[in-house]
């Protein structure tokens, strides 16, 4: 079973095992010292936290106090954190907190330096706890957290909580392999969030549904597969006067082969993780609506399989897509940008949003431009950009942005039968931008002029094979939901 993750402000003090993280100030800090057991002299700490040189990922040492029930871990949090990095030292917690809490239950401290990296230090932390795990032989335990600022325990853990929970639910849906998270389970996971709140309702568009509406790009990247392709719509409405709000809009490749392109006997395992842009979107939406969030806010899901089969959308093929535009096909490994488009075409058509977001694995190319824990923006509007930015740096998930400049990328989509190609002539101009451009080419047919941010996440919604839940704590940090 996995681990029950519960946010405090004391500790359980029947824990077999203590953690404590935090840089070396902290934890050699009179706040720290007086949650340690008391048979843990205070001399013995402090040559446990100064023997480790935590280096550029933090290292931690655990040592057995008098009690031979209770074992105290002191994981030292790097020093070391660049302009481009999060002050939080978020990407170093879950590695630190997933080797000392391996098994039973566990209290574990999180000593912020700042009071304002508590939501980024407890997001980290729950990563290290996977929801979803296929194994014989499992038990129960439960893990308690309790976040430690200079002044004392953070007592509003509510929020943290609940950011947490959405990390782990959006990582969850990562780890499921196709043959648990289809497009119909995916589907009746969204129908779930909607269940659970009084101010959501669920629209979804699938089989005769999906093509009456015209998304084209979404039937033709699943139409192959056993289950059918599907659009979901999540709208949260707290009030009835309220005007349209943000939308936020998720690939949801449950599976990708690369269809009739296919990826080799390398490049296809792992695929299961090809929608975590969607699980984001929908851990991050429940999120917001379990805190109450007080403005209106739409999750799109645009779900299917790319898979091989007699109606695989073949390349020379033409789509016919919701933006009205035609695609003709010449690589149908590039399917990711297809199902984003039709969603946020739909977007811009059928509501008034403040602002249209999209997130996806779009790209191998992220990972080059920006590697393995930074995600990669394109975005039309500077002020969004800046500020997506520094709430990543604020919320532990790292983001940097791109070039935009449409009028450097279109023509790697030129197509002299259609309005465009969906793949890039040219794997050396600028991928991330080339493919965030061609989302960008079906949202400028709708003439749709406000803010648009699409954020290519392929590298850092994974991590050592398992899902990570990125995404969730950024857009609720879009939402001022982290503090």
């Amino acid at each position: 079973m996995p681990a029950t993750l519960v946010f405090t402000d004391h500790l359980d003090t029947t824990a077999p095992r203590l953690v404590v993280v935090g840089r070396r100030e902290q934890l050699l800090s009179d706040s720290v010292r007086g949650l340690l057991p008391t048979s843990l002299s205070a001399k013995v700490w402090s040559n446990m936290v100064k023997s480790l040189s935590p280096g550029d990922h933090g290292r931690s040492t655990t040592t057995w106090v008098e009690s031979p029930d209770v074992s105290v871990v002191a994981a030292v949090l790097p020093e070391v954190k660049s302009r481009h990095n999060s002050p939080s030292r978020a990407w170093s917690i879950p590695g630190l907190v997933r080797a000392a809490a391996t098994k039973g239950d566990c209290d574990i401290v999180l000593a912020v330096s700042e009071t304002n990296h508590a939501f980024a230090a407890s997001c980290a932390a729950a990563r290290a706890f996977s929801l979803y795990k296929d194994v014989s032989h499992a038990s129960d335990r439960t893990v308690r957290v309790m976040v430690q600022g200079p002044a004392g325990p953070v007592t509003e853990f509510d929020p943290l909580q609940i950011a947490a929970n959405g990390v782990r639910k959006a990582a969850a849906w990562v780890d499921q392999p196709p043959s648990v998270l289809g497009v119909d389970a995916f589907v009746a996971a969204a129908a779930a969030v909607a269940d659970a709140h009084d101010a959501v309702k669920i629209t979804v568009f699938r089989n005769q549904s999906l093509t009456d509406e015209g998304l084209g790009g979404i039937h033709g990247v699943g139409k192959a597969a056993n289950q059918a392709p599907a659009m979901v719509v999540l709208d949260y409405v707290p009030a009835q006067d309220l005007p349209d709000g943000p939308v936020w809009v998720g690939k949801g490749i449950v599976y990708d082969t690369g269809g009739l392109s296919i990826k080799g006997k390398t490049g296809m395992p792992g695929m299961k993780s090809d929608m975590g842009g969607a699980a984001a979107v929908l851990g991050a939406f429940d999120a917001a609506a379990h805190q109450g969030y007080e403005g209106r806010l739409t999750a799109i899901l645009c779900m299917a399989e790319n898979a091989v089969g007699p109606d695989s959308v073949r390349p020379d093929d033409i789509l016919h897509m919701y933006s009205g535009k035609t695609v003709e096909i010449n690589n149908t490994d590039a399917e990711g940008r297809l199902v984003l488009s039709d969603g946020v075409a739909w977007a811009a058509k059928n509501r008034s949003p403040t602002q249209i977001i999209d997130l996806a694995t779009l790209t191998g190319a992220q990972l080059v431009s920006t590697g393995k824990l930074i995600a990669a923006l394109f975005c039309n509007d500077e002020d969004l950009e800046q500020k997506t930015v520094a709430l990543g740096r604020e919320t532990g998930e790292l983001c940097h942005a791109m070039p935009y400049a449409p009028e450097l990328h279109r023509k790697e989509f030129a197509s002299t039968i259609a309005d465009m190609r969906n793949s890039v002539k040219d794997r050396g101009n600028a991928q991330v931008s080339c493919a965030g451009q061609f989302i960008g080419n079906h949202l400028a047919a709708t003439d749709y002029t406000g803010p648009w941010l699409h954020i290519d996440m392929a590298g850092p919604s994974t991590s050592a094979g398992r899902g990570t839940g990125y995404g969730v704590a950024l857009l609720l940090g879009l939402l001022g939901l982290h503090r």
